[in-house]
């Protein structure tokens, strides 16, 4: 395995963070204990073996699209706290509109 040093200082300038001594070293630990990790994984032999998204076969859950008979809109209306007309009438959710 290769031994990276990551420049956990500058990333954290980029980021804006501050961090003390001892947060920098043990993120430099932690970042570099990943990245040997990631680099045993890219030691797998995985010649042969389809990528995936899921760990296990997904199909398409999602039903036919089909026209069906809806609420009626005076049913849909009935319990709404307040209404304007024929509309749903909200309270005010945006500032300076």
């Amino acid at each position: 395995m290769s031994e990276t040093k990551l420049d956990v200082r500058y990333v954290a300038e980029l980021a804006r963070l501050e961090l003390t001594e001892e947060e920098t070293s043990l993120f430099e630990r932690q970042l570099g204990m990943i990245v040997q990790y990631v680099e045993k994984i890219g030691e797998l032999d995985v010649d042969g073996i389809e990528p995936t998204l899921h760990g296990q076969s997904r199909v398409n859950a999602f039903r036919e699209d089909t026209v069906v008979p809806s609420m009626d809109h005076e049913a849909a209306l009935r319990n709404a706290p307040d209404r304007h007309g024929e509309e749903f009438k909200l309270p005010k959710i945006v500032e300076d509109a």
